[in-house]
């Protein structure tokens, strides 16, 4: 199991444990994380699922796409370099520990 924290907006954080191959958005709504909607079902059609990668965890999780690129300028909170959606960031055991930050809104 691969253990990653949310860290929610007001900085409540919730530490959950999820498979590997699970996306951090279907960890995240399979342990009802708020500030995670996923509302396209990590389709890449939408941008519910917008996420903050830690600076800690940056080079580990990839490059977003452009397609990424594409879908965040609909988010709803501000997008940053460390934005993501995070239905595109897949667990495997090197981001076991992963730490992301979540928007103040998502809709």
């Amino acid at each position: 199991m691969i253990k990653v924290t949310y860290v929610a907006h007001d900085g409540t954080e919730t530490v959950i444990e999820a498979e590997e191959g699970t996306s951090v958005m279907q960890a995240a709504v399979s342990n009802d994380v708020d500030g995670i909607v996923g509302e396209c079902g990590g389709s890449m059609m939408c941008a519910t699922c917008h996420c903050y990668v830690d600076e800690a965890w940056e080079a580990k999780t990839g490059q977003r796409s452009d397609d990424e690129d594409e879908m965040l300028e609909g988010a709803a909170s501000e997008v940053t370099e460390r934005s993501r959606l995070s239905c595109q960031i897949k667990l495997d055991p090197s981001l076991d520990g992963l730490v992301v930050h979540l928007p103040e809104e998502q809709l």
